[in-house]
């Protein structure tokens, strides 16, 4: 695969269907093989995705990735949404926005709780998309009984207040450098709401139950020493995916953010074989012809 030089992020804003102000980042080359769209997770936010965003630059793809509302430097109070629906409007406003530039759909790549709404929106087909990618997914949240019970208390009384959301920070990564960088970052936040929460269950139990109605090439490039996640949701949803569409790695060791781990090398060049894959699916029709 030939390599392309990075393009330079350029800032912009986008309104959400309620109004909220949504910031966006675009690395966009002039003569892309096409667009992927990034999706960020839980309390953190886009700019700590622009070495993902160069290394789909070098590969020739296009990228854009934005703070979800309340997160970063998007709208909206932080770690809460209106409603379960919210993330998905957002994001087909975003994507739409962005496909208008290409020939084609982008490919959607999804981190965490960003991998979670992403495969609920590619599960029920609110745009076309090139194809999935879905890094640590939370498509499982565990829940003891104490931290449900909580939540259905807060549910009733303080929908959208923000709690701490447990997040053990020391488990991102191996490298402290990663783990120091985001507890530092003024941009990260740790909270979440009931309404967010919610969401997220409801997101993760629709992803996993219409997977098989994926089918666009879907890849999960899954943690094996994930204490953030429930990687046991991942494994679910890619057992019900039709046979042909999905293709799943699993790092043994590796935290959380794999592609932020030592051993990130690794999981690049697993993203770069089946990005070079699916360059070679979409050609062979008119090399046929």
């Amino acid at each position: 695969m030939a390599t392309f030089a990075a393009a330079a992020p350029v800032e912009r804003r986008l309104n959400a269907a309620d109004g909220t102000s949504l910031f966006v980042m675009d690395w966009c080359l002039p003569d892309a093989k096409g667009g992927v769209v990034l999706m960020h997770g839980l309390g953190e936010h886009c700019g700590r995705y622009t070495h993902v965003a160069r290394f789909f630059n070098e590969c020739g793809w296009s990228v854009r990735a934005y703070d979800h509302r309340g997160h970063g430097r998007s709208g909206g109070p932080r770690g809460d949404i209106p409603d379960s629906e919210a993330m998905l409007r957002d994001a087909a406003i975003v994507i739409s926005n962005f496909t208008d530039r290409f020939d084609g759909p982008p490919l959607l790549l999804g981190h965490s709780m960003g991998g979670l709404f992403a495969a609920r929106f590619a599960t029920a087909g609110m745009a076309r998309l090139r194809g999935l990618i879905l890094s640590s997914p939370a498509l499982s949240v565990p829940l003891s009984g104490v931290q449900g019970m909580l939540l259905k208390a807060l549910g009733a009384v303080a929908p959208g207040l923000g709690v701490p959301n447990g997040l053990q920070t020391r488990y991102l990564s191996h490298d402290p450098a990663v783990v120091a960088a985001y507890e530092k970052d003024p941009l990260v936040h740790s909270k979440i709401s009931a309404r967010l929460l919610t969401g997220m269950l409801e997101a993760g139990a629709c992803a996993r139950h219409h997977a098989a109605a994926l089918k666009i090439p879907t890849l999960l490039l899954v943690a094996g020493d994930d204490h953030l996640v429930d990687a046991s949701g991942s494994e679910v949803f890619y057992n019900r995916l039709s046979p042909g569409v999905g293709t799943m790695h699993r790092y043994a060791d590796y935290y959380h953010e794999i592609f932020n781990e030592v051993g990130a090398a690794r999981v690049f060049a697993d993203l770069r074989d089946w990005l070079s894959q699916q360059e070679t699916r979409v050609l062979k029709p008119e090399h046929a012809a």
